[in-house]
């Protein structure tokens, strides 16, 4: 399988030079496969959101090199990693981030028109997502109207509207209770195998964690495998 994200001796220090300087990631490497889903669990404050966000080219690295598709993006400007995070990678939080005022299919339609893609075709795209997570009847409803649940239902599909190659997920049920996090966590994994995508997704949860191909752990500042 060829590599979708690779990342070597990345680094992150915050205050540089400064009394206070705190070194996030020292050298953190992570190869992740074409269609692998890898779990990342590390202890709140370890750096997890900050490798993500360096992962998902939302962040620069201090040191290291930060490849997506064999692309290396870690010294590229902001207008060609604003092209590779819109076109080839998909983001997931903790929290939705929905946009209040507009549909949950607005709200996966929208990325997609960014993206240049044709608004029949980006409306037949969320629709089809919709589908998968079973809520072709919520189509028309603000986020206000869904349940937690179904709303993080729709951000999984708004992150997937451009078939990214690479989906990055920060405790993407942690907002939610056991028995509803469970059965999104489901409806997320489904998706992803069924699309072939290479997934990076940080949990507290252990059991979550076991249903992915393989855990690794961030660890003062680098990447184990359990």
């Amino acid at each position: 399988m060829s590599n979708m994200l690779h990342l070597d001796g990345v680094e992150k220090v915050y205050n540089r030079g400064k009394p206070n300087e705190i070194k996030v990631l020292r050298g953190a490497d992570l190869t992740l496969a074409r269609g692998e889903v890898v779990g990342l669990i590390a202890p709140s404050g370890a750096g997890k959101s900050t490798l993500l966000h360096i992962a998902g080219l939302l962040d620069q690295p201090d040191a290291g090199s930060v490849q997506i598709a064999g692309q290396e993006m870690a010294t590229e400007g902001d207008r060609a990693r604003t092209a590779m995070r819109r076109a080839g990678v998909g983001f997931i939080y903790q929290f939705h981030h929905l946009l209040p005022e507009f549909t949950a299919l607005d709200n996966i339609v929208l990325p997609q028109l960014a993206n240049a893609t044709p608004e029949r075709e980006a409306k037949e795209r969320a629709l089809y997502l919709l589908d998968k997570v079973g809520l072709t009847d919520r189509a028309t409803h603000r986020p206000a109207a869904l349940s937690g649940g179904e709303q993080q239902r729709v951000a999984f599909c708004r992150a997937l509207a451009n078939r990214p190659g690479v989906l990055l997920a920060d405790e993407p049920t942690g907002n939610l209770d056991p028995t509803t996090s469970d059965r999104v966590f489901d409806v997320l994994m489904e998706i992803v195998r069924e699309e072939g995508l290479s997934a990076l997704i940080a949990t507290h949860n252990m059991e979550l964690a076991s249903k992915m191909d393989r855990v690794v752990r961030l660890d003062e500042g680098r990447l184990i495998p359990t």
